[in-house]
C-alpha cells in the first residue's frame, strides 16, 4: 500500500467518522433534551390556568355572539360616550367588568399601506387580519395573501377583576389619520383600547395602545403594546400577558414541496433555530425563551419577534380535514407568554416581518431569519457552501438582468470550472485502471479458486503499487464533489429568485415543467410528464453506461453496484418528476457539460503513453514508507506472507 492509497483511505475514514460523530449527540445534547422534557411537564403543570383562561374566553366570545344577535343596534364608543341603556350595559360589564363599553362597536377595517404590501387591521381586536404583499402574485397570478383574513385571530389575554379579557373581542378606537406611506418615510398608527370611568362612559385616560410603526420601503414593522394607567383593572399579581395567534395559510404556489413545506419556526432565545414538522400535524410546549416565531410557507412568512424575549410557547401546526377556507393550506397556532410589569404604565416591543423568504433580506435584519430557508443547514458543509458561495455568485449573475435559465447554465459552468481539477484526476485515474486492465484480467484468471481470494488481492495490489496507480484516488474526488450536489439539491428549490421565472418550455423554474399531461396517475411518478427531469434522467443514464465502459474490470466486480447506477436514475425520475425545474436543469446541464469534459480529457490523454509511463514505473525501486515497514514487520511476525 503506497501513501497515496494510505493517504485516501484515511480521508474516506475521516469522513465518515466526522460525519459519525457530527450526527450523534453530545452529553450535552442528551441533557438538554432531558431538561426540555422536564421543562415541558412542568410547564404543562404551571399553564393549567392559561388553557382553562383560554376555555373561558371562547366560551365568552360564543356567549356575545348569541347576545350580539338578540340586540338590535351596536352603537360604537368612538362615537357616543353612553354604549347603551343601563340594562343593557349592565349585563355587558357582567362579561367585560371595565371594558363593557370597548365591547360594542362597528366592525370595520383599516388599510394600512406601504411600497411593499398592504395591511388590514380590524377594528374588532386590532391585528393584522390580512396582509397583501404587492411585488408577488399566486401560481395562477392572483394576489398574495399570506392568511386568511376571515378566519385570522389574535388577542392578547389577561385578568381582569377576575374575568378573562381577550383584545380579539373588543374594538379599538383609531386615534391616527394617515394610511399610507412610501420610500424611506415612517408611519405610525395608533389605536387604543379604552377602559370605562366606572359607569357606562368610556375613560380616555385609561387605555391599551397597539401602535404600527411601518417605514415605506420595507417588510419590517414595529409593533408596540402600551399599558396606559392599567393599575388596578389588571390583576396586580399579573407577571405576563398571553399572546394567542392563528391564522391558516393560504396556498400560493402550483406544488408543494416535501423538503421546503410550510411549518411553523421558531428561535431560542439567545440560542438556534428549530421547527415543527412540514410533512405532518405536530404541536411543541417550550418552556424556555423564545425570540420569534414565524408561520412560514414554501416562499413567504410571516413573523412576530419579541422586543426582547418570549417567556415561553405553545406551537401547533396541523391539517384541517374538512374546510370551507378557500385556497386552504395549513393551520397554525400559537399561545406566547410575555413578561407584564404591574404600574401605571407598561410597554411591550415587538415586531412583525411579513414578507418573502430571501436569504439576503431575511440575514440583512440580523435574527437568523434566513435559517427558515433550507439551503442544508443539518450539515455545516452544505450550508457554508450555499452561503458563501453558490448564494453570492448566484445573486451576482442575476444583477445583471439575464433570464434565469442563463444564470444557472453560467452558474453550472464556472462550478464545473471550479470541479475541473477533481474531475481530472477521476479521470485520470480511471484512464491508468484501464490501461492495467489486461493485467488485472490475467491476475484474475491465474486464481480462480474462492480460497485463492487473499492472493488474488495481494498481487493486484502489488501490480497497482509498482504502475503507480491507486483504485481509491478516484474515490477522494467524487468524495470531494459530492457536498457541491448536495447543496444544488437544497439550494434550487429554495430559491425565491425562480419563482414564476421562465424558460424555454418551463413556466415557472420553481415548480415542474409539464410538457404532457397523463389522463391518470402513476404511482410515485405523478399525471404529468416533465420535460427537464426526463432530460436529466436519459443523460445520467448515458453517462452511466458511458463511466461503466471506462471502468473496465472495476465495475465487473462488482454487477449488484452496477445495477444499482442504472436503477438511481429511473428512481430520481420519479422523485424529480414534481419538484422544482431549475433544479432537473441543473443536473442535466452538468451532465451534458462532464461529457464534454470527458471528451477533452479522452483527447488530451494519450492512453498509449499512459501505458509506457505506467511501465516505466513498474522498473522503478519503490521506497517503501515506515508505516509499510511496520505492517510487514507486523505481519511476518505472524507469520503472514509479504512482497
Amino acid at each position: 500500500m503506497n501513501k497515496n492509497s494510505i493517504i485516501g483511505f484515511i480521508l474516506i475514514a475521516a469522513i465518515m467518522v466526522g460525519y459519525s460523530l457530527w450526527m450523534t449527540p453530545s452529553k450535552e445534547e442528551l441533557a438538554a433534551q432531558k431538561r426540555k422534557q422536564d421543562s415541558i411537564n412542568r410547564l404543562i403543570r404551571q399553564r393549567n390556568d392559561s388553557l382553562a383562561k383560554v376555555k373561558e374566553i371562547e366560551a365568552l366570545k360564543t356567549k356575545e355572539q348569541t347576545a350580539a344577535k338578540a340586540r338590535e343596534k351596536e352603537v360604537a364608543p368612538a362615537q357616543n360616550d353612553t354604549v347603551a341603556t343601563s340594562g343593557n350595559y349592565q349585563e355587558l360589564k357582567k362579561q367585560y367588568g371595565v371594558f363593557a363599553s370597548s365591547s360594542q362597536g362597528e366592525e370595520s377595517d383599516i388599510v394600512l399601506e406601504n411600497d411593499v404590501f398592504k395591511l388590514n387591521i380590524s377594528r374588532k381586536g386590532g391585528f393584522v387580519r390580512s396582509v397583501e404583499l404587492k411585488d408577488y402574485k399566486t401560481y395562477d397570478s392572483l394576489p398574495v395573501i399570506l392568511y386568511d383574513k376571515n378566519t385570522s385571530r389574535f388577542g392578547i389575554s389577561f385578568f381582569s377583576q377576575n374575568r378573562a379579557i381577550n383584545t380579539a373581542n373588543l374594538y379599538f378606537t383609531p386615534v391616527s389619520t394617515q394610511t399610507v406611506v412610501s420610500d424611506t418615510n415612517i408611519l405610525e398608527y395608533k389605536l387604543r383600547l379604552y377602559a370605562d370611568n366606572g359607569q357606562n362612559r368610556i375613560d380616555s385616560s385609561k387605555y391599551i395602545e397597539f401602535v404600527y410603526r411601518i417605514r415605506g420601503n420595507d417588510y419590517m414593522l414595529d409593533y408596540d403594546v402600551n399599558f396606559v394607567n392599567m393599575d388596578g383593572l389588571i390583576s396586580p399579581n399579573a407577571t405576563y400577558v398571553e399572546i394567542d395567534w392563528h391564522a391558516d395559510l393560504r396556498q400560493q404556489e402550483k406544488t408543494v414541496d416535501q423538503f421546503n413545506g410550510s411549518t411553523i419556526y421558531y428561535k431560542f432565545y439567545n440560542d438556534d433555530v428549530d421547527y415543527l414538522s412540514e410533512t405532518k400535524d405536530d404541536e411543541e410546549v417550550i418552556k424556555t425563551g423564545l425570540k420569534w416565531v414565524s408561520y412560514k410557507q414554501r416562499f413567504f412568512s410571516s413573523t412576530l419577534i419579541a422586543g426582547d424575549k418570549f417567556q415561553d410557547g405553545i406551537l401547533k401546526v396541523y391539517e384541517l380535514e374538512k374546510t370551507n377556507i378557500p385556497r386552504y393550506l395549513k393551520s397554525m397556532d400559537v399561545s406566547l407568554s410575555v413578561p407584564y410589569r404591574n404600574g401605571i404604565t407598561h410597554n411591550i416591543p415587538m415586531k412583525f416581518y411579513f414578507g418573502p423568504n430571501k436569504f439576503t433580506l431575511l440575514k440583512h435584519y440580523g435574527l437568523d431569519l434566513e435559517r427558515q430557508i433550507p439551503i442544508g443547514w443539518s450539515f455545516f458543509l452544505l450550508a457554508w457552501i450555499n452561503e458563501w458561495i453558490v448564494i453570492p455568485v448566484f445573486n451576482w449573475l442575476g444583477s445583471y438582468g439575464w433570464n434565469y435559465g442563463i444564470v444557472i447554465l453560467i452558474l453550472t459552468i464556472l462550478l464545473k470550472i471550479f470541479l475541473f481539477p477533481i474531475a481530472y484526476k477521476t479521470y485520470m485515474s480511471s484512464a491508468k485502471m484501464r490501461v492495467l486492465k489486461p493485467e488485472v484480467d490475467a491476475i484474475n484468471a491465474k486464481y480462480p479458486r474462492k480460497e485463492d481470494a487473499m492472493k488474488k488481492q495481494q498481487e493486484i495490489m502489488a501490480l497497482y503499487r509498482k504502475a503507480g496507480a491507486n483504485p481509491a484516488s478516484g474515490c477522494v474526488p467524487l468524495l470531494l464533489q459530492m457536498p457541491i450536489l448536495f447543496a444544488m439539491f437544497r439550494f434550487f428549490p429554495a430559491s425565491i429568485e425562480l419563482r414564476q421565472q421562465a424558460f424555454l418550455w418551463a413556466h415557472d423554474l420553481s415548480s415542474y415543467d409539464s410538457i404532457l399531461q397523463l389522463p391518470f396517475n402513476i404511482p410515485f411518478y405523478g399525471d404529468h410528464v416533465s420535460l427537464f427531469t426526463l432530460l436529466m434522467t436519459i443523460s445520467t443514464i448515458m453517462y452511466t453506461y458511458v463511466n461503466n465502459q471506462m471502468m473496465g474490470s472495476q465495475t465487473q466486480t462488482m454487477p449488484g453496484m452496477k445495477t444499482m447506477m442504472y436503477l438511481m436514475p429511473i428512481m430520481f425520475l420519479g422523485i424529480f418528476n414534481n419538484y422544482a425545474s431549475g433544479l432537473s436543469y441543473y443536473y442535466f446541464l452538468a451532465n451534458i457539460i462532464t461529457f464534454f469534459q470527458m471528451w477533452i480529457f479522452r483527447k488530451a490523454i494519450n492512453e498509449e503513453k499512459l501505458r509506457k509511463k505506467i511501465e516505466a514505473n513498474k522498473k522503478k525501486p519503490k521506497k517503501k514508507s515506515n508505516f509499510q515497514k511496520r505492517l510487514e514487520e507486523a505481519a511476518k511476525k505472524r507469520g503472514y506472507p509479504t512482497r
